[in-house]
């Protein structure tokens, strides 16, 4: 059992770390985008601020909530009635969800890290048990957000712009942006928080479950390791899984300085302000009702924000219509920002597999998205003889 916990341990300590730099592009983009910060500043203050969420959620907010939701996902009295044992099924579960991250990373597919693991996990132990092994509420509560948060999201947004545009509507441009590049580097700091907060307590909730099953199973472990309850949580286990999303947001930030170079997305000031408040409003709230969330539910670019869930897109603040493969084309360009595509490639990666189509169609409806997306439409790129690019 003791090989089994360390094992668990490791796995839950890297799915931080590959957490970290999977979701490092959310918490730097805007306030590098906007000049705030240089790139190496961003990442530092990020992952600082990715470890200080430890503090405040042992020390202001007296709890780690989520990880107590996420412990508790697996009802582990009735693999062990049944006589299977918890730990194979943690590590399948854990391994599967890694294998998953490290793949839609490496694919450019955007995925949420949270469901992944809670998916991992469930999935393992209905494998193992069947339906009854898992506790239902706390899964469809986790599904129910898949909804709810962007839908918070969205509405923050809203309102904090909203409010922002109108409190600020004396303001010299000048000197509004020179408050507004104050303010990004709280509002960034709390999105870091928010992030930390969320996405580190889900490991913290998987080694804890863990620990428990083998202090009930009448296993001897060390004072500084054995625990019954959630309430015993030692502080070695918090701070090794925040160290590790830290860690792992500053080897992702690297990763990305070395990608982008120069070709950085041009937005105010004030755009970046209110995003981060909102996302890390969202956050905040999810922590409130220790829902463990997906920090990477929206694409978003300059004036342009996709919903993936929602199939939503919204230009400069206004909705607009999209058919299904408009939106399927622009979400797929901006995935892939700065590549060439031939028209083969955004047929297949963006049309049915079932449905015959000319190439022709391709450009028919990248005419109808440029003209749609106003002055976003010009860096929709032609390569003469090839294809097309997102140009950032």
């Amino acid at each position: 059992m003791i090989v089994w916990l360390i094992l668990i341990i490791v796995l839950c300590i890297g799915f931080d770390f590959i957490n970290g730099f999977h979701d490092a592009a959310n918490s730097i983009a805007t306030v590098v985008s906007t000049r705030v910060l240089t790139p190496v500043q961003a990442v530092i203050w990020s992952a600082f601020f990715n470890f200080v969420a430890f503090f405040i959620a042992k020390y202001i907010i007296g709890e780690f909530g989520v990880a107590d939701t996420v412990s508790k996902t697996v009802m582990v009295e009735k693999l062990t009635a049944a006589g299977i044992d918890f730990l194979p099924v943690v590590f399948a579960g854990l391994l599967a969800a890694i294998i998953w991250n490290l793949f839609t990373w490496m694919m450019g597919i955007p995925s949420s890290s949270s469901h992944t693991l809670i998916g991992g996990l469930a999935g393992s132990a209905i494998a193992a048990y069947g339906f009854e092994a898992v506790h239902t509420e706390i899964i469809l509560t986790i599904v129910a957000f898949i909804f709810v948060a962007p839908l918070i999201g969205f509405l923050a947004g809203n309102i904090i712009m909203a409010l922002t545009l109108n409190l600020c509507r004396k303001a010299k441009p000048h000197k509004a942006d020179k408050w507004f590049k104050l303010a990004q580097l709280v509002s960034s700091a709390l999105l870091s928080i928010g992030h930390g907060l969320n996405d580190s307590q889900k490991e913290m909730g998987i080694i804890a479950a863990t620990i428990m099953s083998i202090t009930a199973a009448g296993v001897e472990l060390p004072e500084w390791v054995a625990m019954s309850d959630m309430s015993e949580l030692h502080d070695w286990i918090p701070i090794a899984c925040f160290t590790a999303i830290a860690a792992g947001t500053m080897s992702g930030g690297w990763k990305i300085m070395k990608t982008m170079g120069n070709k950085i997305t041009k937005i105010t000031p004030i755009e970046g302000f209110c995003s981060q408040i909102a996302g890390s409003i969202t956050l905040f709230i999810t922590q409130t009702f220790k829902v463990p969330v997906s920090t990477t539910h929206v694409i978003s670019y300059e004036g342009i924000t996709l919903d993936l869930n929602a199939k939503t897109a919204t230009v400069d603040g206004a909705e607009l219509v999209f058919t299904k493969l408009e939106f399927e084309l622009l979400s797929f360009l901006l995935q892939h920002p700065n590549r060439v595509f031939t028209r083969e490639d955004l047929l297949k990666n963006c049309w049915p597999q079932d449905v015959m189509v000319l190439d022709r169609t391709v450009d028919v409806n990248i005419t109808r998205l440029r003209k749609k997306i106003g002055r976003y439409g010009r860096q929709i790129k032609t390569r003469v003889g090839y294809g097309y690019c997102f140009e950032k």
